[in-house]
């Protein structure tokens, strides 16, 4: 063999690594739906800010924004079909930012700091149900049927905590050392990381024909959040969450039922 031919014969390994290198360096994304991922972290980054500042209510505020844009990524994505398995990643990273440490500091801070150590182990076992529910979600194929979660999920447990903090400060309640607070933390921590059922509401057409009762209903819970909506809202999200439970322990309603879905069951 010529010596010429045989180092280009050598150099292809070399070019094939080099090849693999720039795939791996070079990786494109779609930046619309990953733009608002990042607003999700960024909402999630000024509530442990302002958390730590002692500004509590801009701290619930940002969390409430931050589920905002968590809601618009999905949905974005899906509509102009630009899902992708980098913006799943950066999605599940995203939430375990801005509905895990934000929410469980703002609830040390905010509720358990005088309970000592069982406040910070309160809000840590908080933190992590957060994030074994992001990973399980991450590796489970089989998931729940697309109209149920599968355990509550962390942005509206996240919402809880946000709503919280507003209905104690228009009731204008104490929130240090509040047992109720305590065990709401441990609760919501539980139901994430449960296999209750939670309903999501994922299968309702709205642009199909509906009975008309369903009009009057949305009237009705419309006046009554109307009526207090730092408080009204707390109550209807904690409802939400203490049901599930309640359900979930007694094993009422139907089972659940698998199938294989790729979209992400936190939006």
């Amino acid at each position: 063999m010529e010596p010429m031919a045989e180092s280009k014969q050598n150099l292809k390994p070399v070019e094939k690594a080099g090849k693999r290198i720039r795939d791996k360096v070079g990786i494109t994304i779609y930046i619309l739906p990953n733009l608002l991922t990042t607003g999700n972290m960024f909402f999630g980054f000024f509530a442990i800010i302002y958390a730590i500042r002692g500004e509590y209510l801009w701290a619930s505020y940002a969390i409430v924004s931050a589920a905002v844009f968590d809601l618009l990524d999905g949905r974005v994505a899906r509509m102009t079909r630009t899902t992708s398995d980098f913006g799943a990643q950066y999605d599940s990273l995203s939430d375990l930012v801005s509905f895990g440490m934000a929410p469980g500091l703002l609830l040390y801070l905010w509720a358990l700091q005088p309970f000592g150590r069982i406040g910070w182990l309160a809000s840590f076992v908080y933190v992590a149900c957060g994030a074994l529910r992001l990973a399980r979600f991450n590796v489970q194929q089989a998931t729940v049927e697309k109209a149920y979660f599968q355990g509550l999920p962390s942005p509206m447990a996240a919402g809880i905590v946000a709503s919280s903090v507003l209905a104690f400060t228009d009731l204008k309640l104490e929130a240090g050392r509040n047992y109720i607070l305590l065990g709401m933390t441990l609760l919501l921590a539980f139901v994430m990381v449960s296999n209750f059922r939670y309903r999501s509401f994922k299968d309702i057409d709205f642009k199909r024909k509906m009975p008309f009762h369903f009009l009057v209903l949305g009237v009705i819970i419309l006046i009554v959040v109307a009526i207090r909506p730092e408080v009204m809202l707390f109550v209807l999200f904690l409802s939400y969450a203490v049901l599930g439970a309640i359900f979930g322990l007694l094993r009422l309603g139907r089972p659940v039922r698998q199938k294989i879905r790729r979209d992400s069951d936190e939006d």
